[in-house]
C-alpha cells in the first residue's frame, strides 16, 4: 500500500513518526510540518533534544550547558547557518578565530596556515613545500574530484604524493588515531572532504548547541510537531492494512498519556545502522546486510573543570597516536568561549575515537581519569592534579563512520525497501564528515523525499 492510499483511510493528513531527536530528526520534523498536510510525532530516547550535539550542566554555576562531545561550526557550513537564520536563532551565533595546533615530540606547533607550516622545524623546506602543494590541490581543486577519490586509499595516495617522511610524521598518526585498525582502509574522498571544508574561523552558539537544538525544537512545535522525550522506540513493524506500528517504551498505558504503540503512515529513523537493524528486522535481508556491513568508531570524551587554564590561548590540540598519549585530541573550550559562562571553570575536553569494544567504554570514570591525568604535564609542565575541580565522562559507541574504499556503493538508500520507511544517519552524509551541518542537510533531504513520495510536492 502506498503512503498516499494509507493516508486516505484517515483524516487526509500523512501521519509521520520520526525516531531520534538529534539535529537530523529535528530538522526533518520542522521541514515536514511546514509543508503539506502532515501530522508529525518525534520520539527522542533521552531527556533532552540534540543527540550527539546535546549539552549538560555540570554545575549550577554554569550559565550555559556544555556539549557532551565537543562541537563547533565552520563558516562555510551553509545548511545549518541558513536554518539558524530561518528559525530566528541568528542572535545565538558567534564567530571566533581560535588557535589550533599539532602536538609533535612534546611541543605544540600551529599548522593552520601556509606561513605556519613553513615554520615547522621537523621537516625540510622541500618536504614542507611538497606537503603544502598536496594540501592546496585538495582544498582548491576547481572541480572537486571526490568521486574518483572514493576508489583510492588515503594512506597510500598521501604517502606517495606528500612523501613518506612528511606524511608519516604528521598525517598518518592522525589517520591512525581517528580510525584505529581501519586507517589503511579509509578512502581519499573522506580526507579530501576534511581538507576542503575546514575554515580557520569557527562558529559557536550562545548557550551552546543545546540552545540551537532547543530553538529548533520550539520551531518544530510551533508548526504542530509532537515531541516526546524519554521515549525509547522498541520496534517498528508493518501493519496489514499499510503503514507501521511504532512501539515505544516511554510510558505505561494510562489514561491521558501516550500509549505504548502508535500507528503511522511513514516512519523516518535517524539512528545508527546497528539500531536500525534491530528496530526493523522485517526489512529485506539485502538491506539489513548493507546496514551490517558499515563500520564505525565510538567516541569517549572526558570533560575536566580546572581552576586555571592548562594552555595559553590554544583552543584545539591534535595529538598524533605516535605520541603515545591516551587521547587523540585536547580541546580547551574556554580558550574560545569565556569561562565566565561556566562560573569561572576552565573546561577541557580529552577525547578519543575507539572501537566500540575498547575497554574505555566500560572503564569506570575514576580509572579513566587516572589514565588521562598523567599526560597533562606534557602540555603544561606546571600542571598538578589538584587543578582539577570536576570531571564528567560521556561515551557514544556510534560516533564516526569508517569510509572504506568504494564506500559510495555501500551507502544504504534513504528509502528502505519497505515502502514508507526511511533511514537517515551519519553513515549517509559521505563524502562529508559527520557533523551538525550535514545532519541538517540529510534531515532536509529525507523530508523532501517523504513529501514527494506522499504526493505533498
Amino acid at each position: 500500500m502506498s503512503v498516499r492510499s494509507a493516508r486516505s483511510q484517515g483524516d487526509g493528513a500523512v501521519r509521520i513518526a520520526i525516531i531520534g531527536g538529534g539535529v537530523a530528526g529535528l530538522t526533518a520534523a520542522y521541514e515536514l510540518a511546514g509543508a503539506g498536510r502532515t501530522r508529525v510525532h518525534l520520539f527522542e530516547n533521552g531527556p533532552e533534544l540534540g543527540g550527539l550535539a546535546s549539552g549538560f550542566k555540570g554545575r549550577e554555576s554554569w550559565d550555559w550547558p556544555l556539549e557532551k562531545f565537543y562541537h563547533h561550526l565552520f563558516t562555510n557550513d551553509d545548511a545549518i547557518l541558513r536554518l539558524t537564520e530561518e528559525i530566528g536563532a541568528a542572535d545565538l551565533l558567534e564567530i571566533h578565530r581560535p588557535s589550533t595546533v599539532m602536538h609533535f615530540q612534546g611541543a605544540n606547533y600551529p599548522l593552520d596556515s601556509p606561513a605556519r607550516l613553513l615554520r615547522f622545524p621537523h621537516l625540510s623546506l622541500p618536504q614542507k613545500l611538497r606537503m603544502g602543494l598536496v594540501l592546496a590541490y585538495l582544498k582548491y581543486h576547481p572541480r572537486p574530484p571526490w568521486r574518483a577519490f572514493d576508489g583510492l586509499l588515503a594512506d597510500q595516495w598521501l604517502a606517495r604524493r606528500m612523501g613518506e617522511t612528511a606524511y608519516g610524521k604528521l598525517w598518518r598518526p592522525m589517520l591512525e588515531g581517528k580510525f584505529g585498525p581501519h586507517f589503511r582502509a579509509v578512502n581519499l574522498a573522506w580526507f579530501w572532504a576534511r581538507v576542503y571544508k575546514r575554515t580557520p574561523r569557527l562558529g559557536y552558539y550562545r548557550g551552546g548547541f543545546q540552545a540551537f537544538a532547543d530553538r529548533l525544537g520550539a520551531a518544530a512545535r510551533e508548526r504542530g510537531v509532537t515531541i516526546e522525550t524519554n521515549a525509547p522506540v522498541r520496534a517498528v513493524t508493518t501493519l496489514a492494512q499499510g503503514g507501521f506500528r511504532v512501539e515505544s517504551g516511554a510510558r505505561a498505558e494510562k489514561e491521558g498519556e501516550f500509549p505504548a504503540s502508535h500507528s503511522f503512515d511513514v516512519v523516518l529513523a535517524t539512528v545508527s545502522p546497528g539500531l536500525m537493524r534491530r528496530l526493523a528486522p522485517e526489512m529485506p535481508a539485502a538491506y539489513l546486510s548493507k546496514l551490517g556491513a558499515l563500520r564505525h568508531m565510538g567516541a569517549v570524551v572526558m570533560t575536566l573543570a580546572l581552576d586555571r587554564p592548562l594552555l595559553k590561548d590554544t583552543y584545539w590540540v591534535n595529538v598524533p597516536k605516535a605520541e603515545g598519549l591516551p587521547f587523540l585530541v585536547l580541546v580547551e573550550h574556554t580558550n574560545m568561549i569565556d569561562p565566565g559562562r561556566y562560573g569561572g571553570d576552565h573546561l577541557l575536553y580529552l577525547g578519543d575515537y575507539l572501537e566500540p569494544s575498547h575497554r574505555y567504554f566500560t572503564l569506570p570514570q575514576e580509572d579513566l581519569l587516572a589514565e588521562f591525568l598523567p599526560a597533562l604535564p606534557r602540555f603544561n609542565r606546571e600542571f598538578r592534579p589538584d587543578w582539577v575541580t570536576g570531571a564528567w565522562l560521556h561515551r557514544a559507541p556510534y560516533a564516526q563512520p569508517v569510509p572504506v574504499r568504494g564506500y559510495a556503493a555501500m551507502i544504504p538508500e534513504l528509502r528502505t525497501p519497505l515502502r514508507g520507511l526511511y533511514f537517515a544517519s551519519m553513515s549517509q552524509v559521505y563524502p562529508w564528515d559527520r557533523g551538525t551541518n550535514y545532519a541538517v542537510e540529510i534531515g532536509q533531504r529525507a523530508a523532501r523525499m517523504i513529501l514527494e513520495d506522499s504526493g505533498q510536492r
